[in-house]
């Protein structure tokens, strides 16, 4: 098994969100990264998924690693509201805005089998000259039930990349069955925010 015991997958979601939300998830990102870093563990980003305003993400996937990052990523875990007057719309009356902070083990082997794994090699492209275009060094992934897929082009190393892939994959398939759970309750938080607002897990009153 690649992925070893001390390792978490973080994921923070702005769902369907509007742009302020996306706001939030680049704002809890940066909180959350200083936090790993203060307790000495390392963190990766798998994946992100910009938003359209820059410097902003509809949704960040981290691998966190290190002793006790399960217990540290559990205290993030659950719904962040964040209040302040959008930085977008001025005038607009609204002031929270809500993202979802969600963590998967990255032991847990339900819905996961490394034979469901298609690999197929293939050129990287960017830096490296022409030694990296010519050789297949780059390696994507197919989890075949799920249809997820992940580039891994980091290294000029084919076994180093299949490494990568299969690692960033496994991280992805447990996230990818709560994602449209997430989406859900973020909806719910706008619908009924005056309803839901006092269970936030963390609440930031910080101009965005």
């Amino acid at each position: 098994m690649i992925l070893k015991m001390e390792k978490i997958v973080v994921q923070i979601s702005a769902g369907q969100g509007p742009a302020e939300c996306c706001l939030v998830v680049s704002k809890v990102l940066a909180l959350l990264q200083e936090d790993i870093i203060s307790k000495g563990l390392d963190s990766e980003m798998i994946e992100c998924v910009h938003g359209a305003k820059s410097g902003t993400f509809r949704s960040v996937i981290l691998m966190v690693c290190g002793p006790g990052c399960a217990s540290i990523a559990a205290q993030w875990k659950g719904n962040a509201q964040w209040i302040s007057q959008s930085p977008y719309r001025p005038s607009h009356k609204r002031k929270n805005w809500f993202v979802t902070i969600s963590t998967a083990d990255a032991l847990v082997q339900s819905d996961w089998n490394e034979e469901d794994v298609r690999f197929e090699t293939c050129r990287s492209s960017g830096p490296g000259g022409q030694n990296v275009n010519k050789v297949e060094t780059a390696v994507r992934g197919t989890h075949i039930p799920s249809g997820v897929q992940v580039l891994a082009m980091d290294s000029r190393s084919q076994l180093q990349n299949k490494k990568h892939c299969l690692e960033r994959l496994q991280a992805k398939v447990l996230l990818a069955r709560s994602s449209k759970e997430q989406e859900q309750q973020q909806w719910l938080w706008q619908e009924h925010a005056k309803v839901q607002r006092g269970n936030a897990a963390r609440v930031y009153r910080q101009r965005l």
